[in-house]
């Protein structure tokens, strides 16, 4: 039985047949072996690459055509999988849904909440070791006034009113700040 000859491989035309002739049954051989589906794209387009390059294809029956693509294209899917186990990657769009999951954890948003969190670590500095103990206490740990009182052992109005002033104190900072960032 005599095999016939496919597409001759030495022009771009006769090429482009070959690829039209190959492309189909080369990616479903790949994604045998690759499950992403641009790594199996990506190895397909070396894989033409190479028999671009090889030239002498043209001599070839189809059969034997076929044949040593499907072997360009497995040892490509070994040289990848051979990099996937020597340098492990984690893909793109997992990562993307973890960074940006939600709106509060984009980049812009991360930077300005890094940005007014050192500002406000800097205007706590400011506060007496007092007013900055129950702001701890009062928003650190949640402790309401009377807690606060018992473990300072002071009047539960005494830490009203210290609550009261550095809360005033740090809101005069943050309404000068934004004075000055007017002008």
């Amino acid at each position: 039985m005599q095999q016939r000859k496919g597409p001759p491989v030495t022009s771009e035309n006769a090429f482009a047949e070959l690829y039209q002739c190959y492309v189909s049954t080369l990616l479903n051989y790949i994604r045998r072996y690759v499950s992403v589906r641009e790594d199996a794209e990506d190895i397909l387009v070396e894989v033409f690459l190479a028999a671009h390059e090889h030239g002498d294809l043209a001599v070839l029956t189809e059969d034997e055509r076929l044949a040593w693509l499907r072997r360009v294209a497995y040892y490509k899917c070994v040289d990848l999988l051979r990099r996937q186990q020597r340098y492990p990657t984690v893909a793109l769009d997992s990562l993307m849904d973890v960074l940006y999951e939600a709106d509060e954890r984009s980049p812009e948003l991360v930077a300005l909440l890094t940005e007014e969190y050192s500002l406000l670590r800097k205007y706590l500095a400011e506060l007496t070791v007092p007013q900055q103990t129950i702001l701890h206490l009062k928003f650190g740990q949640w402790l309401s006034g009377a807690e606060i009182a018992r473990r300072l052992n002071k009047s539960e109005g005494s830490i009203s009113k210290m609550l009261a002033r550095a809360l005033n104190q740090l809101r005069e900072r943050y309404k000068t700040r934004e004075r000055r960032s007017e002008r």
